[in-house]
């Protein structure tokens, strides 16, 4: 039964971790667009050819240019017949409408009847003015047609303005689009769009090569080919199995990196639900701009996972999780290649830029960094291919300086993460180190003594946790706080009785080892009162351990041999349970113990750090810690040399008296 629930435990947390990155990797595939067209190269006209040698992977037509095609279709538009059908009444309705007007001399009817005459005798006609006079034609009565030229007739353009045109013709052709719709697609349908075949195995650019607009034909040739084989055979669902495989898979790559490396941060689930998150909400802005304006996909601030890995992690997790997000969003975004070069080395740089991050006003420093890397590498890319630098397109370096700008956002995204998954990053424990923090001032000012014994202990800490390694920062911010609970009674601790009165004369031993005790709960109300952060608390609460109050319960047991009930004397605990809590137990006892004692000779110097430390293996207050026989061994000697170095005797200066010569 032992073994069974740890075991038990251990496999659903590794069942969480799955379903965690399986739904991330299935809502990425989801959020972004999918292309239904084959695969399209990265090139430009006059530019150099930067992928290896391209040959025809199958036999396939050059198409030809737009302009061509479109000359051609005019020329056929010109050449193809316009079907007119006669209209037989038409002539007779316009002498009609000549007898009917007023106001005309016989001699004016005879001159207008032999003009109408004449026309309807070439044909009337009102056609489009698409139409010019050189434009074949197909006169049809019933089925019997004959062939002529648009000019041949009279039409409505090439007739003056007057009573005639505009009151009395009526047209006697009109066109019968039907027949003339149906002659143009015929036409149309004969005609070739591609100029010639190009056959498999056949050279179309080499690497280095300029892409001349010959080149550029053949290249968006195999493009439409392309386009037209993929959707021969396209399947979305097809299409999505293989993303969601290709993130799967680099998922695995990440959990295995974690699992060999960084296995602390694998076992705690709120930190894999960070990275989830983090990964997740950039693929989601990704995937917005690619349906959008996927030219600018470059404006989005990927080089806030490194930044904000780096700070809550270290520099190797975050160029591998940067790394990961890189290889996923490149199979969905456009430009693969240009994608990844970018991102990559501006997220390299912006890794090294965040080292030594201590101040918020560096971030500006870092969004500059950003900008600078972007620029460089599109003005160096420019360079390569076009030889010049009058391709440079100012639209690019808006979109890098944006890009810029809101990686700032990186700056309140670090409070925002710390506050929903309860990591805390170096920069809190930077600022929670300053002694000018509330709690450290109202902890010197109600509670001097105690003040400085926890400088004491956060110095000593420091330094043994440099030689010993561990999260330096932390035990030094956790020494400064373990304490913050005497402030509540500050003169029932003897580091603060400076007037000679001791408060406890007056009070019993369970009731002064009840007011001892309570410092480690009134230092956790204070601490969640000033919002520490969890892994500050934990010194709290475990800087004792589960130990006694020595002096009373010692008084205690000198008045109850017989035996007494000894929870009133113990602290509540829990154990420290970390490299750092149990170096700031050993540190907080020993400085204290040291502090008080008479006589400070290397003797009884080492004695007494031996003593203390044995005490605490003693009472199993270091079983669960992670320090070794070594590193105890280590802490010994450091601790011997610290105390004497502290506390050593020193000679006392002879006092030398002057003579008054007056």
């Amino acid at each position: 039964m032992g073994k069974i629930l740890p075991r038990t435990i251990g496999l659903m947390g590794l069942i969480y971790k799955i379903i965690l990155m399986l739904s991330t990797a299935a809502l990425i595939v989801l959020i972004f667009p999918h292309s239904d067209h084959g695969e399209h190269f990265d090139y430009k006209v006059g530019a150099v050819w930067r992928d290896g040698d391209l040959n025809a992977p199958y036999d396939f037509t050059v198409m030809k240019s737009a302009e061509e095609v479109a000359a051609e279709e005019a020329a056929v538009r010109g050449t193809a017949s316009l079907y007119l059908r006669r209209e037989a009444g038409a002539h007779n309705e316009a002498l009609q409408r000549l007898a009917q007007l007023e106001g005309l001399t016989t001699q004016q009817r005879w001159l207008m009847r032999r003009e109408i005459d004449s026309i309807y005798a070439l044909g009337y006609v009102v056609p489009d003015g698409e139409y010019g006079p050189e434009q074949p034609v197909v006169v049809l009565e019933g089925n019997i047609g004959s062939e002529g030229r648009l000019g041949d007739m009279v039409s409505y353009e090439t007739l003056p303005v007057g009573l005639l045109r505009d009151s009395i013709l009526v047209p006697s052709l009109t066109v019968d689009a039907e027949r003339t719709a149906l002659e143009l697609e015929s036409r149309l349908s004969q005609q070739k769009y591609s100029s010639r075949l190009v056959l498999a195995g056949e050279r179309i650019v080499s690497k280095g090569e300029e892409v001349t607009p010959e080149k550029a034909e053949l290249l968006a040739s195999l493009e439409a080919e392309n386009d037209r084989r993929f959707s021969d055979h396209y399947s979305l669902w097809g299409q999505m199995g293989g993303q969601l495989l290709l993130a799967i898979i680099a998922f695995v790559a990440l959990y295995m990196f974690l699992k060999n490396t960084r296995h602390p941060i694998l076992d705690d689930n709120r930190k894999v639900l960070f990275v989830m998150v983090l990964i997740l909400l950039m693929s989601a802005l990704e995937a917005l701009v690619v349906r959008i304006a996927p030219e600018w996909v470059l404006i989005v601030p990927l080089c806030i996972v490194p930044i904000l890995v780096r700070v809550f992690f270290d520099m190797r997790v975050a160029l591998y999780i940067h790394l990961t997000t890189v290889i996923i969003l490149a199979n969905l975004v456009p430009n693969s290649f240009e994608f990844i070069f970018y991102q990559l080395v501006t997220g390299i740089m912006s890794i090294i830029a965040t080292r030594g991050l201590e101040r918020r006003s560096q971030f500006f420093v870092l969004s500059l960094v950003i900008f600078v890397s972007y620029s460089f590498i599109y003005t160096a890319g420019v360079l390569s291919q076009d030889t010049n630098l009058h391709a440079l397109n100012g639209d690019r370096y808006l979109m890098f300086f944006l890009n810029a700008l809101f990686t700032l956002l990186s700056y309140p995204l670090i409070y925002l993460f710390e506050r929903l998954f309860g990591i805390t990053t170096d920069l809190t424990l930077l600022e929670l180190s300053s002694t000018a923090t509330r709690p450290l001032r109202e902890l010197s000012r109600r509670a001097p003594g105690t003040f400085q014994h926890a400088m004491q202990v956060a110095n000593i800490t420091e330094d043994l946790l440099s030689e010993l390694g561990g999260d330096v920062l932390l035990g030094r911010v956790g020494a400064l706080y373990h304490d913050i609970g005497k402030m509540t009674n500050p003169l029932y601790f003897t580091e603060n009785q400076t007037a000679g009165f001791n408060p406890h004369n007056e009070l019993d031993y369970i009731e002064s080892a009840r007011l001892i005790t309570q410092h480690v709960t009134d230092g956790l109300e204070l601490a969640r009162k000033y919002h520490l952060p969890a892994e500050v608390q934990d010194f709290i609460r475990t800087h004792h351990g589960t130990t006694y109050t020595g002096y009373f319960y010692a008084k205690e047991k000198e008045r109850h041999p017989e035996g007494f009930d000894a929870t009133p004397f113990r602290y509540p605990g829990p154990t420290p349970y970390s490299r750092e809590t149990a170096v700031v137990m050993i540190v907080d006892t020993v400085e204290a113990a040291c502090r008080s004692m008479k006589e400070h000779t290397k003797e009884s110097t080492d004695a007494m750090v031996d003593r203390l430390i044995d005490g605490k293996i003693a009472g199993g207050q270091l079983d669960n810690s992670p320090l070794s026989y070594g590193d105890i061994a280590r802490i010994r000697t450091l601790l011997k040399a610290k105390m004497m170095s502290i506390y050593h005797v020193r000679i006392e200066y002879p006092t030398i008296k002057t003579e008054n010569k007056n």
